[in-house]
């Protein structure tokens, strides 16, 4: 048996025929930049996360960039943020302007550890002078502890930014992200909860300043055409993206169940021989990546490749230690750095009860 990490395929074969009527109807209509199917998802996103607003742009990076300078980033400033996520949440920090100040994460969930967060800005006189927001990242589908990192904000004056990029749908508390932030950012990458067919983002605030702020900064600071009133970029969510993400909105909960299902089948199976995810009571987990903590896991990633599995490690290096990140490398991040030696990610999305199953037997194998 051959088991591919995702299975993107499968999931169109449910939704082929919506989702080609749609991208037909944009072609023929002839209108390919923000026009009426990306009003359709921005519209459609802001009601699922219950919030007034929702701006589409070309990449969750590009979400995130475009929310630090709306909410005036930038040189001289501090980010706060976790080591343990993709690179894209750091660099979206560097191309502000501002510097990211890593903080080292919880050791179950792998999400940026708000006990650290405190315990640095009460200590360092010089980080609470110069930092200006966190970026909490909700990592493979769990949301970090936002009561937390909102009190902490609300005590120190910081702005938060979520980094949703993993995460669409998740909860915390029981609420949707943007509830605790001034703004939250997902990425619609095709391996994503919520996905479109190329790069796409979101940006999503009940601040209708940072609304407008974002809306003019993706059309190269336009207010109305060819009249700019602050330096922009070009940074579209197309037609055709959008009228993809129309389609699979309607059947996100069924996407996401259907990762918790394979969640379930691989906590079943795996807990005694390896250390399966975590879930917070406060959480409601999406899963969009399933991984694991084990012993030997380079060999086991070798061991299921071997058997037609295929793996994936999320992420091998932390950020704090790659090398265009070294002069903000202050100090050893213990708990990142052990477990990027531990993690390994295993295929979930769309696979059959009987390749879960026997992805769990190889896995068994090799321990015993």
């Amino acid at each position: 048996m051959n088991i591919r990490f995702i299975y993107l395929n499968r999931e169109y074969k449910l939704i082929k025929k919506e989702i080609s009527k749609k991208m037909l109807n944009v072609i023929e209509n002839g209108i390919y930049i923000l026009g009426e199917e990306v009003k359709k998802i921005e519209k459609r996103v802001a009601e699922y996360c219950r919030v007034k607003y929702a701006v589409g742009v070309n990449s969750g990076t590009d979400a995130l960039f475009l929310s630090l300078k709306a909410l005036g980033i930038g040189r001289g400033d501090v980010v706060i943020t976790t080591p343990f996520t993709f690179v894209a949440t750091a660099n979206a920090i560097i191309n502000a302007g501002a510097e990211p100040y890593f903080i080292d994460i919880d050791e179950r969930t792998f999400n940026i550890d708000p006990s650290k967060i405190e315990k640095a800005l009460k200590k360092d006189k010089e980080l609470r002078e110069k930092a200006k927001a966190i970026i909490p990242v909700h990592l493979y589908g769990q949301m970090a502890e936002m009561d937390y990192i909102k009190e902490i904000a609300e005590n120190y004056g910081l702005l938060v930014i979520e980094d949703v990029a993993q995460a669409f749908g998740a909860k915390y508390n029981s609420k949707e992200a943007g509830y605790y932030s001034d703004c939250a950012c997902f990425s619609f990458f095709p391996t994503k909860n919520l996905s479109c067919f190329g790069d796409g983002g979101m940006m999503i605030t009940n601040n209708n300043e940072i609304y407008e702020k974002v809306k003019i900064l993706r059309v190269q600071g336009q207010k109305r055409k060819y009249f700019c009133e602050i330096n922009g970029f070009n940074s579209r969510l197309d037609e055709i993206q959008a009228s993809v993400l129309n389609v699979k909105i309607k059947y996100i909960g069924k996407f996401i169940e259907n990762r918790r299902k394979n969640a379930e089948i691989y906590n079943e199976h795996l807990s005694e021989y390896v250390i399966v995810p975590y879930t917070s009571k406060k959480a409601y987990h999406t899963f969009n990546i399933y991984t694991i903590k084990c012993e030997k896991r380079n060999e086991l990633q070798k061991f299921l490749r071997q058997n037609g599995i295929e793996t994936q490690i999320y992420y091998p290096y932390p950020l704090h230690k790659q090398k265009c990140f070294e002069k903000f490398n202050r100090k050893s991040l213990q708990i990142s750095e052990k477990i990027s030696k531990e993690v390994l990610s295993l295929p979930i999305y769309f696979l059959k009860t009987e390749e879960v199953e026997y992805a769990t037997n190889k896995i068994k194998k090799f321990y015993k």
